[in-house]
């Protein structure tokens, strides 16, 4: 048995599918289902028992407690987060209640029941907690990609309490002993991905006609990991990581953001295209940068790879395909997860002209 948190939310909801699809394990998976948190993301295993949901916040540390008394699982992996940057600066103090008051709590949690487990069991536990490339800041265009060893200079809100959580969760290793794997990923796209980040949002808003919105010149740069990708990496991890280590998972994908929604506007047009025969690219509409925009983040895996034998099974071309074709064939999915709070979101986001278009 393991518990998973956060595990309704994108890659949360990823990862508790491919985990029970690769074996026979059971997961009690906790999760808040705050407005990125999607139980409909979980729906094919309705009535499949290896599957136990529980509603619940990770800061609740008597809820956490409990849990582990009843289940007693041999790992706990911690996907719960806030994790939007814009979501961040406009509206802080929620990252800071989850993802490092929260963090803390879990680990306290965590620490209690690990330290009353029989030696076999206490020897086999671990904690593996997801976090992301942001906190290593922002790299120069010719600068190497971030490694294991990089200094942390978050530059967000987000970015910051990310980086807070991960120091913690150092800590409690160093300190208390407590067997912990850190992972920093770069950005996942794939199916479940809620349409406020930049793949999902260009999709959906490409296919109901509206403005595909751009920060500044669209020359940011990411590396882009397809999530069944990041969910095989973690499996790794918690099989054979080192406790107490750190590994970067990255699809050695850079792209800017510009050659994202190209791609995918070339790609709509193959697959679906517009009614009116003009391509998706008409769509593309560049508004103001978002304060504190990081040019360039770019993962050095090599580690995960050297160590644990892991690397990416598909290429960007492969997965954005695949993305794209599970977004034609959920359109009720999409229609369900736009609700009165995204909404809003987008309007306070880029403005009610942009909002009326759907930007």
């Amino acid at each position: 048995m393991i518990l998973i948190t956060g595990g309704a939310g994108f890659i949360g909801s990823n990862f508790v599918l491919d985990w029970l699809a690769a074996g026979t394990e059971p997961v009690v998976n906790l999760d808040k289902l705050t407005y990125a948190g999607n139980l409909a993301n979980l729906a094919s295993l309705q009535g499949d028992a290896r599957h136990t949901f529980v509603q619940g916040d990770i800061g609740d540390r008597a809820l956490i407690e409990r849990l582990l008394a009843e289940h007693r699982p041999r790992a706990i992996v911690n996907f719960a987060a806030e994790s939007h940057v814009d979501r961040s600066i406009h509206g802080a103090e929620d990252f800071i209640a989850t993802n490092i008051v929260g963090t803390f709590r879990l680990l306290e949690a965590a620490r209690g029941h690990w330290s009353q487990l029989p030696s076999d069991e206490k020897t086999a536990f671990r904690f593996l907690h997801v976090s992301t490339d942001e906190v290593y800041g922002s790299l120069a265009p010719d600068a190497p990609a971030f490694t294991e060893e990089h200094v942390y200079e978050p530059n967000s809100p987000y970015s910051a309490s990310k980086a807070a959580s991960d120091h913690l969760v150092r800590a409690w290793h160093h300190t208390h002993g407590l067997p912990v794997l850190t992972t920093n990923c770069s950005n996942n796209y794939g199916p479940y991905h809620f349409p406020e980040k930049l793949i999902p949002l260009m999709i959906v808003n490409a296919l109901a006609g509206k403005a595909l919105p751009i920060y500044g010149d669209g020359r940011q740069v990411r590396d882009w990991l397809y999530v069944s990708d990041h969910c095989s990496a973690i499996r790794r991890v918690l099989e054979a990581g080192r406790p107490g280590e750190v590994y970067n998972i990255g699809g050695w994908n850079e792209k800017t953001n510009l050659e994202i929604v190209h791609t995918l506007c070339e790609l709509l047009d193959e697959l679906q295209p517009c009614a009116n025969g003009q391509s998706y690219r008409s769509q593309i509409t560049h508004v103001t940068d978002r304060p504190g925009h990081d040019r360039r983040y770019a993962i050095d895996a090599r580690k995960i790879e050297r160590e644990l034998g892991w690397r990416p099974a598909e290429t960007f071309d492969t997965g954005i395909r695949k993305t794209i074709e599970w977004y034609l064939a959920h359109p009720d999915w999409v229609a369900s997860v736009q609700s009165g709070a995204y909404r809003d979101w987008v309007a306070a986001q880029y403005g009610a002209g942009a909002a009326e278009q759907g930007a």
